[in-house]
């Protein structure tokens, strides 16, 4: 399997910037590990607090981002809750597919913002009636790269729409695309296709 490194260590201060700037909206690759239930833990949030896991900084990469499309629904999330819901959610296999992989550790966003819809069809018809509102979220997430610190950052699109928004308005930046965590397939054909398309990254 490919490895990514990187010099650009986040400190402890880009770490709180990141998050009060971006924490509603965004997160990052790591999450506690379950118990017996595949769901179990995924909720706690003390894996992104770096008083608490004291190796958390230094396994932060900005230079993977992993982007979803919008949030399925409109939550008041707390800071960096995003992609770490249990319940009824299918983030689960994004962590269990995720772990041990060059993506591990990267950032994760949404590529439209403030813009709660659970069916991604509706989504995309939206867009290509406003192009302006595609455009201004990119514009966003152009500035979120900056913030984050990411230099040439490897970006990974779940699913197609994402993919298809990516190629379309970042042609400078190199994007794979991995399958949506929301397909119904167990998490075991999950993390081996996300493997798979990881392993050369």
């Amino acid at each position: 399997m490919g490895t990514i490194t990187w010099n650009n260590l986040i400190t402890k201060e880009k770490f709180y910037s990141i998050k009060e700037k971006y924490g509603r909206v965004a997160s990052w690759a790591i999450w506690a590990h379950e118990d017996e239930e595949p769901k179990s833990n995924m909720g706690d949030l003390t894996v992104l607090d770096p008083e608490i896991n004291k190796n958390l900084l230094s396994e932060l990469n900005p230079n993977v981002v992993l982007v979803a499309l919008n949030f399925s629904e409109n939550v008041d999330h707390k800071p960096f809750e995003n992609f770490h819901a249990g319940g009824k959610f299918q983030d689960y296999k994004t962590r269990y597919a995720i772990r041990d992989s060059p993506a591990c550790g990267g950032y994760m966003t949404d590529i439209i913002k403030d813009y709660p819809e659970k069916e991604s069809d509706r989504l995309v018809e939206y867009l290509k009636t406003d192009k302006a509102i595609e455009q201004s979220n990119v514009e966003y997430f152009r500035q979120e790269l900056r913030d984050i610190g990411a230099k040439k950052p490897k970006l990974v699109a779940f699913g197609n729409d994402v993919y298809d928004i990516l190629k379309r308005n970042l042609p400078e930046f190199e994007v794979v695309k991995i399958p949506h965590y929301a397909h119904f397939i167990s998490k075991e054909k999950y993390r081996e296709q996300v493997k798979t398309t990881l392993q050369n990254f």
